[in-house]
């Protein structure tokens, strides 16, 4: 099963850089990386850039009308009509699921704000002790993943572990 975390970085090109990590992890098998997607935002912006990882391919690989559906609840959608926002919501109801919900939503949206960045990965089959060594070097806060309450709690402490 794939793993949706969100890692929210306190610089506006922090996720950028840790991406690079989690694909040389990709590269050394020590994680499966499905797909990818960033928002950046500069102090000097009204809204993030967002930018889906386009050269992942293969089955499992998210498609960019994902991403677009879950930026634009996070970063858009009030400045979209009534009936945009509407349609949005009948379509929502499948990401639940997937454990995008509104709570989901508030807690990105309320972290992920001028002058910082986070990174949207789809991963699977990571050897945890390798990916936690590697990313320790990165200034980061784990928002949210669809692991259970146990296992995101554990990987949290990992993280934490140095502080």
């Amino acid at each position: 099963m794939a793993t949706l975390s969100v890692l929210k970085f306190p610089t506006p090109d922090g996720a950028e850089a840790a991406l690079g990590t989690v694909e040389e992890l990709s590269k050394r098998e020590l994680i499966t990386l499905h797909d990818a997607a960033i928002a950046s935002w500069p102090e000097d912006k009204r809204k993030p850039k967002v930018r889906q990882l386009n050269d992942i391919k293969g089955i499992g690989a998210l498609t960019g009308s994902f991403w677009g559906l879950l930026f634009g609840m996070l970063f858009f959608v009030p400045v979209l009509g009534l009936a945009v926002g509407a349609a949005m919501g009948a379509v929502t109801g499948s990401l639940v699921d997937a454990g995008i919900d509104d709570d989901f939503i508030k807690s990105v949206r309320s972290k992920v704000t001028r002058g910082s960045s986070a990174l949207f990965l789809l991963t699977s089959d990571a050897v945890q002790e390798k990916v936690v060594d590697e990313m320790k070097h990165h200034d980061f806060e784990l928002l949210t993943t669809n692991l259970s309450a146990e296992d995101e709690e554990k990987l949290r402490a990992a993280f934490a572990e140095e502080d």
